[in-house]
């Protein structure tokens, strides 16, 4: 009975998603309850990173029939923000919810786990995950450094940022400083901005402040969250930096190794459930406050002028090049990448982006 009950539990959760084997659960009951810690780089409860990480912890419990419970702490209840790594690679918690590309400083091929300037939306990304090799590379790399890898969530095509003047020119850019971490992070340097990188509890006060000029957070629905409108009038899109971005699910390997079979199963379907599931979420949260932004808050959208997307396009290109000279595992990740990427790109365009301009055009979409 508790097998039926948890395969239905997964069949309605995970509708559509590939059958995954399961040794018995029919003595679930004598079983030792699990109590796991989750350590993330989100503000406790924060739409859709935080809660989105809540919710994972829950399914995990749900179709685990209670057998593994999981607790989450916020940024800085066990660990600061971007120590998340650390603490679950050193056994501090068990489970991490944060974003690869935080860690380029100790892993620099985690960078290609989050973001690619220039590069796969999420359907194209999330294909390269589960159908190339892209999983497959997160978890030998992530193995040395005792983890298990998990895409738990995605928040789709990001904004570029905002900014507190308006850029009208390459010659804007100069000088600006800008909170954007990772791979893109390096391209804004290339091209004579200064990039920090600061943990998001961070990016209000900094941006009020004036000790950065812009910055980039995720996305409408997260920085009306954060009240970035607040301190910036300018919003730009699109993001060129992160056409999609995973958020990153971490288990100690140690405690990975130790579950059994079945509970690994449950980890893994939560969070393909839950990484689908965020995307959903987005979708509508994204449309909602970007209307409440420009109508309620009077924030203006704008586009960068082409010669500053050139001038990104052209030194996103080297830094990816100089980048993956340096080091054996980012050279193999990002070939793996840009060749999934130029297979799947022909339909993209056909497909999707050809459906995307026919129903603008007839519709009068804006």
């Amino acid at each position: 009975m508790q097998r039926r009950r948890f395969l239905s539990a997964l069949g309605a959760g995970a509708a559509g998603l590939a059958a995954a084997p399961f040794v018995s659960t029919a003595n679930a009951a004598e079983e030792e309850t699990i109590h796991w810690k989750m350590v993330t780089s989100w503000p406790k409860n924060f739409p859709a990173l935080g809660t989105g990480a809540n919710e994972f912890a829950s399914l995990i419990g749900k179709l685990s029939g209670g057998r593994l419970q999981v607790k989450v702490y916020g940024a800085g209840e066990m660990v600061p923000a971007l120590e998340v790594f650390d603490a679950v690679s050193s056994g501090t918690a068990q489970m991490g919810h944060s974003a690869s590309y935080y860690w380029k400083g100790k892993v620099p091929a985690a960078q290609f786990f989050t973001a690619v300037p220039f590069g796969m939306n999420t359907t194209e990304t999330n294909a390269w995950l589960y159908h190339g090799d892209g999983m497959k590379l997160w978890d030998e790399i992530y193995a040395r450094h005792n983890l298990k890898p998990l895409a738990v969530g995605n928040t789709g095509t990001q904004m570029a940022g905002w900014f507190n003047k308006e850029v009208n020119s390459l010659s804007d850019m100069k000088g600006l400083k800008i909170r954007l971490p990772g791979l893109a992070g390096e391209v804004m340097n290339r091209i004579g901005a200064s990039a920090v990188n600061l943990p998001g509890s961070e990016i209000f006060t900094a941006m009020e402040t004036g000790v950065i000029d812009a910055t980039d957070w995720v996305g409408p629905y997260n920085d009306l969250a954060f009240g970035l409108h607040q301190v910036a009038k300018y919003y730009y899109s699109p993001a060129w930096n992160e056409p999609s971005a995973i958020l990153e699910g971490t288990v100690n390997l140690e405690a990975w190794q130790a579950l059994p079979e079945d509970l690994q199963q449950v980890v893994i379907q939560a969070a393909r459930i839950a990484n689908h599931a965020m995307v959903d979420e987005f979708a509508l949260r994204n449309a909602t406050a970007l209307t409440s932004l420009v109508e309620e808050h009077g924030v203006e959208l704008r586009e960068f002028p082409q010669d500053v997307y050139a001038a990104l396009f052209k030194a996103s290109n080297e830094v990816l090049d100089e980048f993956i000279a340096k080091d054996e595992d980012a050279r193999r990740v990002y070939e793996s990448y840009r060749a999934f990427q130029q297979q799947v790109a022909p339909w993209t365009r056909i497909g999707e982006q050809g459906f995307l301009d026919a129903r603008a055009r007839v519709l009068g979409e804006s």
